[in-house]
């Protein structure tokens, strides 16, 4: 074969650039593997628990409770290397039957099993603290979440490009609690004026209200913004197919959890009947109840967040087992600060399948104490560029909580 003296020239540079980088490679290898040997030794040197309440601006009501704050657990996972990972526990009683005593309880436990462990060990340290996770999801969540950040520091890169690096930045929607038709469309009107175009309100109650704010909502924001409703479990079989054809007109994208968690054949019924598009949310906490609605054919997309799964590990794989079953799939929240959504920002960034957001949750909070983190820009969410998590929370503000 002949090659043109440009070719040549070409291929001429790469070899030698090649020769270059081995050269280079050779000389740094001491070095990597040095990095590599401290890596392995590298162990869980002390665990901080802290507890805090954060304020919200109103009290946020859904079909199945109100809440009035935001009830956080954060743990700190330091290493005997100095670095350290961080994540948070967002109980939310109403769904997951958890409490902040609890969680703290739970993450009690936990350190007894993690300390003197490889951090990076994720897989083994999540299947250690085995049961724990049905009755305190969230807490395990916290573990798994700053483990997660202790990965991405050691490798040196944000976590969603460990876990696959799909997108930088991506558009989450912004909920309104129950109310009034009046005193809804007056919060969505205020998430317009801040740039959102996605717009998620809740319903479950009197179906007849429910379609009358679903009607209000869409009159005021138009015909092109998108809108979603979740019932969080508040309505029968019957009723949730009798509003959903109801509510047809009014092009929803598609509605959370319509009937109760348990009820998968119901729930099936209602996606058979349906005009609008079924996710399940409170029917999915862990990855064998993701096999069940499949099998049950339940469903149209799923709804995963880290304080029901465990965490971000159990995530992926209720994302991977979605996918291999054409499931697209939403991660949404409780009313966790910016770690935990910048957590939960993370996996979305990192998986193709996942093509819905709903990461709102400290949108209701008087005060922000986290630094760095995901930005919010006109409900578009940016990834950030730091190793790990990117974030943290303020070394002033947490000194102040109380520490266990």
């Amino acid at each position: 074969m002949k090659i043109s003296r440009h070719q040549f020239l070409k291929f001429f540079s790469l070899g030698a650039a090649s020769a270059l980088f081995v050269e280079k490679l050779g000389w740094t290898a001491p070095k990597l593997a040095s990095a590599r040997e401290e890596v392995k030794k590298m162990k869980i040197k002390k665990i901080e628990i802290y507890s805090f309440d954060i304020p919200l601006i109103a009290p946020f009501r859904i079909a199945i409770g109100t809440m009035y704050a935001a009830n956080e657990v954060v743990i700190k996972v330091i290493t005997d290397s100095g670095l350290y990972g961080i994540g948070e526990a967002c109980p939310f009683p109403p769904i997951t039957g958890e409490t902040q005593e609890s969680n703290i309880a739970a993450a009690k436990a936990i350190r007894e099993i993690l300390l003197d462990k490889d951090p990076l060990n994720i897989e083994a340290l999540v299947d250690g603290i085995g049961n724990i996770v049905h009755s305190n999801p969230s807490a395990v969540a916290a573990y798994d979440m700053a483990l997660y950040d202790l990965l991405g520091k050691t490798a040196g890169l944000p976590l969603y490009k460990l876990l696959g690096g799909y997108r930088t930045s991506f558009e989450t929607d912004i909920t309104t609690g129950l109310n009034t038709p009046e005193k809804m469309v007056e919060s969505v009107k205020k998430s317009l004026a801040l740039g959102y175009r996605q717009i998620k309100i809740k319903v479950g109650e009197d179906p007849d209200l429910d379609v009358k704010r679903v009607e209000a909502v869409r009159e005021a924001i138009g015909p092109d913004i998108s809108l979603r409703i979740d019932a969080n479990q508040g309505w029968s079989v019957p009723q949730a197919i009798s509003a959903l054809r109801r509510l047809e007109p009014y092009k929803i994208q598609f509605v959370e959890q319509p009937v109760k968690a348990s009820d998968l054949a119901g729930l099936k019924k209602v996606r058979e009947q349906s005009p609008v598009p079924i996710m399940a949310d409170e029917s999915l906490f862990l990855p064998p109840d993701a096999i069940k609605l499949i099998k049950e054919e339940a469903c149209d997309y799923f709804n995963i967040k880290l304080m029901k799964a465990g965490g971000i590990l159990n995530s992926l794989k209720i994302a991977h087992v979605a996918a291999a079953a054409n499931i697209r799939c939403m991660v949404g929240c409780m009313l966790e600060t910016r770690l935990g959504l910048t957590a939960a920002a993370h996996l979305v960034a990192s998986q193709k399948n996942i093509i819905f957001a709903d990461l709102d949750g400290n949108s209701e909070h008087k005060i922000d104490p986290i630094v760095g983190g995901i930005k919010i820009e006109k409900g578009t969410i940016y990834l950030p560029e730091a190793p790990g998590l990117g974030c943290d929370v303020d070394p002033a503000f947490l000194k102040k909580m109380k520490q266990y």
